[in-house]
């Protein structure tokens, strides 16, 4: 049987759909209170009979914390995709990602080991790839660097990232997945989703910097795949296109019909942005639009390969202008 955690996210739902294909039980893990109507929109993006296929879902109330009832998760469970994390730029939720992505993943790890899980798959980011300032193509071989990645999300991705190798010395076939910005439909309130739903309503700026970006039917086929292949103890990077945010938010608003954003952000506007919004969370008591490392990344060029997966597997991703077109679609349904 299989486990997929963080079943009620991006990654995590579209992945349900795609395994309940070919599988007629598995089981996800959710946490308490979170939307498991949100999975089910996400498979009436796919099928017509999408209530049938979401009760073929054992869903399990889990926190990845909480030993005890992880442990009760995995029972008959011989395979797991991995994908529950918590991801934040705000500096005040470095402590929680701490205990969820890295504690939660050793949590994993410890339990696919004593269970004797035959094959794990780990959902990590290119956040975790080193940025080699002699490189213009970033690819997997570089060793990460923690000074040069001192924020909080990547720190505790790669701190998961080294609780996954753990388990492949302790004998567990290992695959993880470090994909670029996940674009697909449904979650439209958090996350890339949101993104759409702000240039729908008018968002005004943009900026040049230059990152990956993937469709997510693309990240959970290849997820799929790994885990039927016999590729093992092996990390891959998922990005389809290289793309600059003014490119991408301009594409979302052709589809959209809607008036391109106007206005370039420049490294002084993002520099005194940041810091202006820190000073109203503190009275709003709510978490900053914009933070110090996100105001510096929107500025960034990084152009990221995905040679390695498309040899392992002889993949061919989705263009990212067809992504636009499919999510733009479908969030105006």
């Amino acid at each position: 049987m299989i486990l997929v955690t963080g079943g009620t996210g991006l990654v995590g739902a579209h992945l349900l759909y795609h395994l309940l294909l070919e599988n007629d039980i598995v089981k996800a893990s959710h946490r308490k209170n979170s939307d498991l109507q949100a999975v089910k929109n996400v498979f009436s993006y796919y099928s017509d009979d999408f209530e049938a296929i979401f009760q073929k879902i054992e869903w399990v109330e889990v926190d990845i914390t909480d030993v005890y009832l992880l442990e009760k998760a995995f029972e008959n469970i011989t395979e797991v995709y991995h994908a529950a994390a918590l991801i934040s730029f705000n500096p005040k939720d470095y402590a929680a990602m701490r205990k969820i992505n890295i504690e939660g993943t050793a949590n994993i790890v410890n339990i696919c080991i004593e269970k004797q899980v035959k094959k794990l798959c780990f959902v990590s980011s290119i956040a975790t790839i080193e940025k080699a300032l002699n490189k213009t193509i970033i690819n997997e071989e570089e060793d990460w660097n923690p000074e040069n990645n001192n924020y909080g999300y990547a720190i505790t991705k790669y701190g998961a990232e080294m609780e996954v190798w753990r388990a492949s010395q302790e004998g567990i076939d290992v695959v993880i997945v470090n994909p670029g910005v996940i674009l697909g439909a449904g979650f439209w309130k958090n996350g890339p989703g949101e993104l759409f739903t702000k240039i729908n309503k008018g968002l005004k700026f943009y900026s040049e910097g230059i990152t990956g970006y993937v469709a997510v039917t693309d990240v959970v086929k290849i997820m799929i795949q790994l885990m039927k292949s016999s590729l093992k103890n092996e990390r891959y990077i998922l990005v389809s296109e290289n793309k600059s945010f003014k490119e991408v938010f301009f594409q979302i608003a052709d589809n959209f019909k809607k008036r391109r954003p106007s206005i370039k952000v420049t490294t002084f506007m993002s520099e005194f942005g940041w810091r202006l919004l820190k000073l109203v969370s503190l009275f709003s008591k709510k978490p900053p639009l914009l933070t110090s490392h996100s105001a510096k990344s929107i500025h960034n060029t990084y152009f990221y390969s995905s040679a390695k997966i498309k040899t392992a597997l002889d993949y061919k991703f989705e263009l990212v202008n067809e992504t636009i077109q499919k999510v733009c679609e479908l969030y105006k349904r």
